[in-house]
């Protein structure tokens, strides 16, 4: 059977902070989110488009709805697509902006589908389908944080994710997940996901964990991730100085920044 997507070559570099370098062979391509980029050799040329280019013949009308549905969740309408315009392999490389882990999957050894997070795409080979899946369940839809908008990766080349923190890989046979929303990373197709109450009221309010838990059951994979982003930025702003002055404390970092000013 023809492989529907581009046959990319990819290294991994780095432990906490990776980043993935892909090499393509002349007239490949791959697909980034925009802002993924890290760098690129020569020969290589990146433009922005409007889809992922799966569907070359959607037409103008197809493009605008798959647009639409990114700009409704909060995701760039367009996507950038690096070529290798040269005559020899050329290397292109992309990161997340926050630490973490990179995942390269196969799709065609996972039914040729992932559902992940929003913020955890990073680039894939041409070829694949990137789309936007709302949840409609009810209880999902206002309660389930950044699990209520997922992506759909579908094709049969190699997609690039990133996890936050540490990465952690497993495998249901019937059994039942219960996880922070922001820590799940991906899930293959047969994985069964909701979000249900987390305990007692008394935990709910006093227990930190948050309201809601993700469910995911069934039988496949599921990524998670040991630092979400989100709880990230919640303990920085936490943390950080108030604007009514403390701002200027002697062990801030602005502090700091201030005192270099003023010259002291």
């Amino acid at each position: 059977m023809t492989k529907r997507c581009h046959e990319v070559d990819y290294e991994i570099i780095g432990e906490s902070m990776q980043l993935v370098e892909v090499e393509l062979d002349p007239n490949e391509t791959v697909i980034a989110e925009a802002g993924a980029m890290n760098y690129l050799e020569q020969d290589i040329d990146f433009e922005a488009k409007m889809g992922d280019g799966s569907e070359p013949e959607s037409g103008f009308f197809g493009k605008i709805l798959g647009a639409g549905k990114r700009a409704l969740s909060g995701e760039s309408i367009f996507m950038t697509h690096f070529s290798n315009q040269g005559n020899q392999k050329r290397k292109v490389a992309f990161a997340a902006p926050y630490p973490g882990t990179i995942l390269a999957l196969d799709l065609s050894q996972y039914g040729e589908e992932l559902i992940c997070q929003k913020d955890s795409f990073l680039a894939a080979a041409l070829g694949t389908q990137v789309t936007m899946k709302f949840n409609r369940r009810l209880g999902t839809g206002f309660f389930g944080g950044e699990g209520f908008i997922l992506q759909n990766l579908k094709g049969d080349g190699m997609v690039f994710v990133h996890a936050g923190g540490t990465l952690i890989k497993k495998e249901l046979k019937g059994e039942t997940l219960r996880v922070d929303t922001g820590c799940i990373v991906g899930f293959t197709a047969g994985i069964d996901y909701d979000i249900q109450r987390a305990g007692s009221l008394k935990s709910m309010v006093f227990g930190g964990e948050g309201l809601f838990l993700a469910t995911l059951s069934g039988h496949g994979t599921v990524w998670l991730q040991s630092l979400p982003f989100s709880r990230m930025a919640d303990r920085i702003i936490a943390h950080a100085p108030s604007a009514g002055g403390s701002d200027r404390g002697e062990g801030s970092v602005l502090g700091g920044i201030g005192r270099m000013i003023d010259g002291r």
